[in-house]
């Protein structure tokens, strides 16, 4: 019924508004609708982890982001200081001349060790490509909150890149090495090739670990302040000073050494010496028939040796593949959380 224009009754409004378009979609639950529309547009969950192929794929297609990040955060590390990149060497040299002074000169750790200088710098700038990583990359979630939360992208970008940052500065310290090796004395020979190999397994084992300290760091905020107490202990038993070879002929618990020398750090700086240094080479344990008479503090070429070079090869690969598959498992299974503060 109408009165004039107005409308007197609702009851048609309403039985028309029943059959209005649109009105079966508004009638379902708010999350099925949206649900359907983002089944629609194809959105994904932003708070989904990936698969791990997926992951893999994604992380390889920021492979020049992740060198592009490197290159720049190493030019811009010491773009302050009027030495520039020069420090990016003289750093561990400095560190290897302080400990020429009070181990080498001081304490005469150096005692049975035919080419000590050689010898020791060789070991602190293995470890220091180890102990870099390690320490850069225990904070490398916290720093880049802003980066994280304005991207998207495979956080295990990050700490990778923190990976090629130190191997860049590792190549540098290896060509002042080669000098340093030649200027002692040490002769070129085709063992200097397996440089590239140890390199290479040190590079999956430290990647390995960066990925494990990221995860640790972003939660435990004392992570970053422990690290240097733990890292300074692992270099004390990972012979970067002394031979560990040459506790043979000091220590009689033989699963002492036996420890030692699995040790990842010691591995990688027994291998590289090994490729380095002849005078090294033929003084370790095992070069040598063995003669117990003649196995002694000054003679331990006559000794047993612990492990064989093969085993060490062996041990490397092994720390490798291990640290970089444990260390990308456990990375990814977080990747959600990362940012979240």
């Amino acid at each position: 019924m109408r009165s004039g224009s107005r409308v007197s009754s609702l009851g048609p409004l309403l039985a028309d508004s029943d059959n209005q378009p649109g009105q079966d979609d508004q009638s379902a639950g708010p999350d099925e609708s949206l649900a359907a529309l983002a089944a629609q547009y194809k959105l994904l969950p932003s708070a989904q982890r990936p698969t791990i192929g997926k992951y893999l794929r994604e992380l390889s297609r920021r492979w020049s982001f992740i060198m592009g990040f490197a290159t720049a955060r190493n030019v811009a590390m010491y773009t302050e200081a009027k030495l520039g990149q020069l420090w990016q060497v003289l750093a561990p040299m400095l560190n290897a001349g302080v400990y020429f002074l009070i181990f080498g000169l001081l304490l005469h750790i150096s005692r049975g060790v035919v080419n000590y200088p050689a010898f020791l710098v060789t070991g602190v700038f293995v470890f220091s490509f180890t102990q870099r990583t390690f320490i850069s990359t225990s904070k490398v979630i916290t720093d880049s909150l802003p980066l994280i939360r304005a991207l998207q992208f495979p956080r295990a970008a990050l700490p990778l890149a923190y990976v090629m940052i130190e191997l860049q500065q590792m190549l540098l310290s290896m060509a002042v090495l080669i000098v340093i090796v030649l200027a002692t004395g040490e002769p070129l020979s085709w063992y200097w090739l397996l440089v590239v190999p140890v390199l290479a397994l040190q590079i999956m084992f430290n990647a390995g670990i960066a990925l494990f300290a990221a995860r640790i760091g972003a939660r435990v905020n004392d992570f970053a302040q422990l690290l240097p107490f733990l890292m300074r202990t692992w270099l004390y038993l990972s012979g970067v000073l002394f031979s560990i070879a040459g506790l043979t002929a000091y220590i009689t618990q033989r699963w002492a050494v036996v420890l030692l020398q699995v040790n990842p750090a010691s591995v990688y700086i027994t291998l590289m010496r090994n490729a380095l240094l002849a005078s090294l080479r033929m003084q370790v344990p095992g070069s040598k028939p063995f003669n117990a008479a003649a196995c002694s503090k000054t003679s331990i070429a006559y000794c047993h040796a612990t492990f064989s070079t093969p085993t060490l090869w062996y041990l490397a690969a092994g720390w490798a593949v291990v640290a970089l598959i444990g260390g990308f498992m456990y990375f990814w299974r977080k990747e959600v959380f990362y940012g979240r503060g």
